[in-house]
């Protein structure tokens, strides 16, 4: 799952509170006495003494400085949410932490900060705590915090099929993000491998841009979410949650602001992966729907050619209520 994000507003700074807020920060850690101006903010979390997160009670505070202090947290029961305050980029003790799966939130001064804390193990602290000095870099760490904070592996495939399939109900996927460039949503007929679609960003002689929305393709097609979950794109309505995904596989997440099923043509695009496995996805046959190549290049599916590159996450397939699982399955 993406990391859990607060900011730290002690002492208490308005501007950097709204700041946060406008960052999609939803817990403020502030000053004892602090909860009431939170609130007239806006619907956010507090923690402070009384606010909806106590120290002691739903949380615990450590500066890390010794052995003694990464000893407190595996003492601890697992479930235990502690606030971390490092040494400067000290990161071995924070290894060990995360290896015994701890629930560390981990203090953040600089966007470089927030990257390393963020890749520790290769999986990440459990959340970040931004702790910036000014309105301006709550901002910047909130974006590094958000920016790239899940990946996905993409790899080369080669089309080696595109069939007409006449009409059946697609999805457009109209989210609450601008999408920028060449990214979009993974989806594909089988969660072993999902193509990525590019948002309709880009202007054509048919219709204006509609940079939030991806044009998905079948109802019954997976798309990848948050936390390497997968959802039936019939199964998206306002207020899911997706993952934009661009062609070096950083992922955000965006939230659904409504999903459109409509009857159109459709057709069937395979590719053959590096790893020799073969992957299908069924589009809308229309000028607007792209696929994303290696380098952030793009090609609508009307004028797409059998040996052209195209950008694929692959895993084991299998899936119980849209978490990967290990059992036999065969999607064909």
């Amino acid at each position: 799952m993406p990391p859990v994000i607060w900011a730290r507003v002690i002492p208490w700074d308005k501007e950097a509170a709204v700041a946060a807020l406008e960052s999609g920060v939803d817990t403020l850690w502030v000053p004892d006495g602090c909860a009431a101006a939170v609130r007239e903010l806006g619907r956010v979390r507090a923690a402070c003494a009384e606010g909806d997160l106590r120290e002691g009670r739903d949380f615990r505070v450590t500066r890390m400085e010794g052995k003694e202090d990464e000893a407190a947290i595996l003492s601890s029961p697992p479930e235990t949410i502690w606030a971390v305050f490092p040494r400067e980029r000290e990161v071995i003790p924070l290894e060990n932490l995360v290896a015994w799966r701890r629930k560390i939130l981990v203090a953040a001064r600089t966007p470089e900060e927030v990257t390393l804390y963020r890749g520790v193990l290769e999986k990440g602290v459990h959340g970040i705590v931004l702790s910036p000095y000014s309105p301006g870099r709550m901002r910047a760490l909130a974006e590094a915090a958000r920016t790239g904070a899940e990946r996905v592996p993409l790899v080369e495939g080669r089309v080696t099929e595109i069939s007409m399939l006449g009409i059946g109900d697609r999805a457009c996927v109209d989210t609450c993000t601008l999408i920028e460039g060449s990214r979009g949503l993974l989806v594909g007929n089988s969660s072993a491998g999902l193509f990525l679609v590019c948002a309709e960003n880009v202007p054509n002689p048919y219709v204006l841009p509609r940079p939030f929305r991806v044009n998905a393709g079948g109802i019954h097609s997976y798309c990848r979410l948050p936390g390497g979950r997968t959802a039936y794109l019939s199964e998206l309505s306002s207020g899911s949650e997706v993952l934009i995904v661009d062609d070096a596989g950083g992922g955000e997440t965006a939230h659904v602001g409504r999903v459109k099923v409509e009857r159109r043509p459709l057709l069937l695009v395979r590719a053959k992966s590096s790893s020799g496995a073969v992957h299908s996805v069924i589009l809308q046959n229309a000028e607007t729907i792209r696929l994303v190549g290696p380098g952030g290049t793009t090609a609508s599916v009307a004028k797409l050619a059998v040996g052209d590159a195209v950008l694929l996450a692959e895993e084991a397939a299998g899936r119980h209520f849209g978490v990967a699982v290990e059992e036999t399955i065969r999607e064909k």
